[in-house]
């Protein structure tokens, strides 16, 4: 029987497992261009690979070198010369922001001198042509010190100003309502007038016929002099009924309002005696005195 010889032809090798990626492993095996590679390979051949080999390239090289140290040189020798000079400048407009400021103090210490001096002719003048009730009117104008019983009042801004709500000032625009303002002020003044009192000053400043409490931004001002809280009210009269008048009437209660909506902080208190400083001019223009028997008979009983 004859047997079959075993089949001895071999089988193809087997496929690569990247076969497919041919591109891909062809970048990865020539990461470098044959063109940028045969370029390399002549320089390295001629020798013109890296730096400059011949005598006129290196002086290139060095000539650039020599000219961004002097630019460099160049610019730091600039600035420090220019920092003294800066400096200077700086001192100079110091030293001038200095005079300036003291020549503003000069000035306004000779208004305070000239002020003083006009308020002081003016108490002597009503003095002079008062007659008996040369006292009076000078107190009644301001224009003397006054002392005797009153009222303290002693107004507050709120710890936290910047609430907001309805309350006695809904509409007034104020944003900021845990302050007091001009015509807070004005109220409390003219409740306390209302109320009896005499003579009335606030943190020093004697108010008079002509005075004005008005608001230079947050500031409040009386006679165009800034105020600082919190705010000092003395008045004179009888301290008890004074205080108890102001507290029962509307610019009282309307204060009271604001303590209570705005937590703006007041207290109250009679004094046996408060002292108010005189005023520091009365300057009228316009009015003029009444010539004397012409008008209503003159009663004798003077002002009251």
């Amino acid at each position: 029987m004859s047997q079959q010889s075993p089949d001895r032809s071999t089988s193809s090798p087997p496929a690569r497992p990247d076969a497919s990626m041919s591109l891909l492993n062809n970048v990865m095996d020539h990461s470098l261009d044959d063109g940028y590679a045969e370029a390399s390979a002549r320089r390295r051949a001629d020798g013109s690979a890296g730096l400059p080999r011949t005598l006129k390239s290196k002086l290139g090289l060095a000539a650039g070198l020599v000219v961004a140290a002097l630019v460099v040189t160049l610019g730091a020798a600039e600035a420090r010369i220019s920092a003294p000079v800066v400096a200077k400048e700086r001192e100079e407009l110091i030293d001038r922001i200095d005079a300036e400021t003291e020549a503003a103090d000069t000035l306004e210490s000779e208004v305070d001198e000239l002020r003083a001096d006009v308020g002081e002719r003016q108490r002597k003048a009503l003095e002079q042509h008062g007659g008996d009730q040369g006292q009076l009117v000078a107190l009644l104008a301001g224009a003397t010190p006054v002392q005797g019983p009153g009222v303290k009042l002693v107004v507050d801004d709120a710890k936290d100003t910047d609430q907001g709500g309805g309350g006695p000032r809904e509409s007034t625009g104020f944003a900021d309502t845990g302050r007091m303002r001009d015509r807070d002020m004005q109220r409390v003044v003219n409740g306390l007038w209302e109320s009896g009192a005499e003579a009335i000053a606030i943190n020093g400043q004697r108010l008079t016929a002509l005075s004005a409490i008005r608001a230079a931004g947050d500031a409040i001002l009386v006679d165009n002099r800034p105020l600082v809280p919190p705010y000092t009210v003395l008045a004179v009269g009888d301290g008890k009924k004074l205080a108890t008048a102001f507290q029962d009437s509307a610019d009282g209660q309307y204060l009271q309002a604001l303590k209570e909506s705005f937590d703006i902080r007041t207290s109250i208190s009679d004094q046996a005696e408060v002292r108010l400083p005189a005023a520091p001019s009365l300057i009228v223009r316009t009015a003029e005195p009444k010539a004397a028997g012409s008008g209503a008979a003159d009663t004798g009983k003077g002002t009251s």
